[in-house]
């Protein structure tokens, strides 16, 4: 039943559009707190810029982009991210469809398609948003967003939303299902710059730097709505070449 449903166009608009009310309904509901506080006027000088955050932490970053901002999101191309990509775009967000994946799959995938959009579009002054994780691979930064940062010469801005109600999802990236009438806290790192002639060595440099600033925004913001961080997996010395897509 679920699986004739899943291909309907019609029940995926309307699964979109519901949540992306419910989002709407439960940022309007937290006490929401920011880190740097003056986190959006040192943003207007960077402008524009390539968000990225953890896949499953991600639905209530359309919410952090202002009304004169134009902002796309990277979602993959599978038909239960089409929710994902409708939701985003009832939110006021773009969408460039693709995703990462591995070898060949790349392509097949939509992943280098993608990539060249969303350089075009920073090109264009559109900032552009995009998990960081390796496919299926959980709170593993790869070299997607690293290899966009180097052809835009954009900077890349690692960000972490907690809410401090919550259900995380039995899900390969532990998605946090977020929960109205608590508080939220908003963290972003310092900041990222790839140089345009950077040697593989710089990039993986650059990779581990993502990950670091990820990791230190992701605590700092559990931290605010009272929540101890989760132990974070031993991380391997270097990633596979792709970034993800969310969705």
């Amino acid at each position: 039943m679920w699986r004739r449903l899943r291909t309907s166009q019609t029940v995926r608009t309307m699964l979109g559009r519901s949540m992306a009310a419910y989002l709407r309904f439960v940022w309007r509901t937290q006490r929401v707190v920011m880190e740097p506080a003056d986190l959006y006027a040192l943003a207007e000088v960077q402008l524009p810029m390539i968000l990225t955050f953890w896949h499953g932490q991600h639905f209530l970053t359309p919410f952090l982009v202002k009304p004169h901002h134009k902002a796309r999101v990277m979602i993959s191309r599978s038909a239960d991210a089409d929710v994902n990509a409708i939701a985003a775009e009832a939110l006021g967000i773009g969408t460039v469809r693709g995703s990462g994946a591995q070898g060949r799959d790349f392509r097949t995938k939509g992943g280098f398609n993608a990539t060249l959009e969303m350089i075009r579009h920073l090109s264009e002054g559109t900032n552009v948003a995009m998990t960081a994780d390796v496919p299926k691979i959980s709170r593993l930064v790869g070299l997607g967003v690293v290899t966009i940062a180097r052809h835009s010469g954009r900077p890349i801005y690692p960000v972490a939303i907690a809410t401090s109600n919550r259900i995380l999802a039995r899900s390969w990236d532990r998605a946090a299902i977020h929960l109205p009438f608590g508080r939220a806290a908003v963290v972003a790192g310092d900041g990222v710059l790839v140089p345009a002639e950077a040697t593989p060595e710089e990039m993986e440099a650059a990779r581990r730097e993502v990950q670091r600033q990820l990791e230190v925004a992701t605590a700092r913001a559990e931290e605010l709505v009272g929540r101890p961080p989760a132990r974070q997996p031993a991380i391997p010395p270097a990633a596979t070449p792709d970034g993800r897509a969310h969705g």
